[in-house]
C-alpha cells in the first residue's frame, strides 16, 4: 500500500487523498520527530519558569489571564478537550475525519506546536490502524481551528469518547487497547496543540478539488453529447475563436468538446450550406466558457491548498529560537473563501446542464426528437420527471452558492469576536459537489437516450464509448422504464472515474 512520508514538510494534494480515501499509511521522519522533540524541550523550559506562558501554563481563550498552578496542568488538558467535544448532529464521514487527522499530524510533526513526539506518534498510529474518532456534523466556528471535531479526535487519543474501526462504532479506549495503543496522558501545551487546527475544512478543500477535476471533465463530456443529441455546431469550439479570449480553462474545456465531437456521424449530417441553423443556445455554444470558469477558479484554489498544506496552524506557535508566540494564523478566512468560491461554479455549471437537458426534452426545440424522449408519448413520460429532479437539485446549488464566510457569530465571551465559518462552508460545498454528480448524471442519461433515437446516425467514438458504457449498466430504450436506478447508475459510474 502506498505509504505517506511525514517529514515535517508540505503535504501534497495527493497525499492527503491517499490517506484519507485510499486508506493510505503514514510513516513519521526521523528529522520530524527530532524536530518535535527540540520544541517541546522548549515548552517544558517553560512550564517551570515564574513567568506565565499562554497556552503552557494559562487558560485558555476568554481566561487566557488565569495562571495554572503545576499540580493542575494535566488536569486542564484533560478538561479542555472534553470540554470542547461538545459537537452535536450525526457523524460526519470517514474520510473528512481521516483527512483532518493526517493534516493535524503533519502540522504537529513540523515542530512548531511544542508536543511530545509520543503524542505524534500515538496519532499515526491511530491513522495507520484505520482508528477514526466519531466526529459530528456541528461544533466548528472556523475560528481558533476546528476545535469540536479537532477535541473529538483527541478525546479519543485520551481513550475516551467512540471511535469507528472497520465501519463499527467501539469505544475508544476498546479500540486503542486491541491496537496495541496507549492512551495519552496529555502534557502543557498539547491540548490547545491538538485542537488550533483548520483541518478539518483544509480536508475537505482538498478532496473537494479532486472530485471536481473529475466532474468538470465529466461536464464537459455531458455538454458535447448534448450538442451532438441537438444537432448542434462544433465550430464555435475551435482554437482559433477560443484564443481570441485566452483564459486556459476555457481553452481546455472546447478542446475536450473538440476532441470528445472528433468523428461524429450527427455533426456531419448537418454541416454544410443546407443547414439553416445559425446560432446555438448559450448552453451549447457558451459551455466552454462556462465550465472553463470553473476550471480556472478550481486552478486558484488549488494554489490556495497547497499554501495551506505548507503551513503550521496553532496558537500559541514555538518558533525556532524557542520563543512562544500568540498568533492568529489559526483563523479559517483564507480556506473559507475558496471553499465558497467553488460553490458558484458547481451551481452554475449543474444549472447549465440542467438547461440543455431540458432543451433535449422539449420536441420544439430538440430537432425531431419525442416529447421527453419518451418511447410512446403519453403512455410514457420518458424523461420529463427526471429533469424534474435535476430543476431541484439545481435550486438546491443555488441556496448552497450562498457564502458561509460572511456570516460571522461572536463566542468565548466576545473574545473570539469575528468567526470564519470555514467549517459550514466545506459541508456545504460538499453537498454541492454530490449534487451536481446528480445533475450531470441525469444529462449523461438523457444524452445518451438521445442518440440513440439519432440511429441510424451514429456518435462520436469516444461519445459512444460512454453510451455503450451506460448501456451496460442500464437498458435500452423501451416501456415502463425505472428512472431512479438508472440515475443511480450514471452517478456510479461517474464517480468511477473511467468516462473520456
Amino acid at each position: 500500500m502506498h505509504q505517506v512520508e511525514i517529514d515535517g514538510g508540505a503535504l501534497t494534494r495527493e497525499d492527503v487523498v491517499a490517506v484519507a480515501r485510499g486508506g493510505a499509511a503514514v510513516a513519521l521522519g526521523t528529522a520530524a520527530l527530532d524536530g518535535v522533540a527540540k520544541s517541546r524541550a522548549h515548552i517544558e523550559r517553560l512550564a517551570d519558569a515564574e513567568t506565565p506562558t499562554y497556552g503552557v501554563s494559562t487558560g485558555f481563550g476568554a481566561l487566557a489571564t488565569r495562571h495554572i498552578p503545576t499540580d493542575r496542568r494535566a488536569a486542564l488538558q484533560r478538561s479542555l478537550i472534553r470540554s470542547h467535544a461538545a459537537g452535536a448532529g450525526e457523524p460526519v464521514e470517514a474520510e473528512v475525519v481521516r483527512a483532518l487527522m493526517l493534516l493535524r499530524l503533519r502540522t504537529l510533526a513540523t515542530g512548531r506546536t511544542g508536543v511530545r513526539p509520543s503524542t505524534v506518534e500515538t496519532l499515526a498510529k491511530m491513522l495507520n490502524a484505520g482508528i477514526v474518532p466519531v466526529v459530528h456534523e456541528y461544533g466548528s466556528l472556523g475560528c481558533s481551528g476546528d476545535l469540536a471535531p479537532l477535541s473529538a479526535v483527541a478525546l479519543a487519543m485520551m481513550g475516551e469518547g467512540e471511535v469507528t474501526v472497520g465501519g463499527a462504532t467501539r469505544p475508544a479506549a476498546q479500540a486503542l487497547a486491541d491496537a496495541g495503543i496507549q492512551s495519552l496522558a496529555l502534557a502543557e501545551k498539547e491540548g490547545l496543540a491538538l485542537i488550533n487546527g483548520t483541518d478539518g475544512m483544509l480536508g475537505m478543500l482538498v478532496m473537494a478539488l479532486a472530485d471536481l477535476t473529475k466532474l468538470l471533465d465529466v461536464a464537459d463530456l455531458t455538454a458535447a453529447m448534448s450538442v451532438e443529441a441537438l444537432l448542434g455546431t462544433d465550430r464555435v469550439f475551435s482554437d482559433d475563436l477560443q484564443r481570441l479570449r485566452p483564459h486556459p480553462g476555457q481553452a481546455r474545456s472546447a478542446k475536450r468538446m473538440r476532441e470528445l465531437l472528433e468523428g461524429s456521424a450527427v455533426v456531419e449530417s448537418h454541416r454544410g450550406p443546407d443547414c439553416n441553423r445559425v446560432q446555438d443556445a448559450y448552453s451549447l455554444r457558451c459551455a466552454p466558457q462556462v465550465h472553463g470558469a470553473a476550471r480556472d477558479t478550481v486552478s486558484y484554489v488549488e494554489t490556495v491548498a497547497d499554501r495551506e498544506l505548507a503551513a503550521a496552524i496553532d496558537n500559541p506557535v514555538v518558533l525556532p529560537d524557542g520563543r512562544v508566540e500568540s498568533n492568529g494564523n489559526f483563523h479559517g478566512a483564507p480556506i473559507a473563501y475558496p471553499l465558497d468560491f467553488l460553490a458558484i461554479p458547481v451551481a452554475d455549471v449543474a444549472s447549465m446542464a440542467e438547461r440543455r437537458t431540458d432543451r433535449m426534452l422539449d420536441a420544439t426545440r430538440s430537432h425531431g426528437l419525442p416529447p421527453f424522449l419518451a418511447d410512446d408519448p403519453g403512455v410514457d413520460s420518458g424523461h420529463m420527471i427526471a429533469q424534474y429532479t435535476q430543476a431541484a437539485v439545481v435550486s438546491e446549488l443555488k441556496r448552497l452558492a450562498v457564502p458561509a464566510s460572511v456570516d460571522s457569530i461572536p463566542s468565548s465571551a466576545m473574545q473570539e469576536d469575528h468567526v470564519s465559518m470555514g467549517w459550514s462552508a466545506a459541508r456545504k460545498l460538499r453537498t454541492a459537489i454530490d449534487g451536481l454528480t446528480t445533475v450531470l448524471a441525469i444529462e449523461l442519461l438523457t444524452a445518451a437516450r438521445a442518440l440513440d433515437l439519432r440511429a441510424p446516425l451514429t456518435p462520436a467514438p469516444a461519445t459512444a464509448r460512454v453510451v455503450a458504457a451506460l448501456r451496460e449498466r442500464v437498458p435500452g430504450p423501451g416501456p415502463d422504464r425505472h428512472l431512479a436506478p438508472e440515475i443511480a447508475a450514471a452517478e456510479t459510474l461517474i464517480r468511477e472515474g473511467n468516462l473520456p
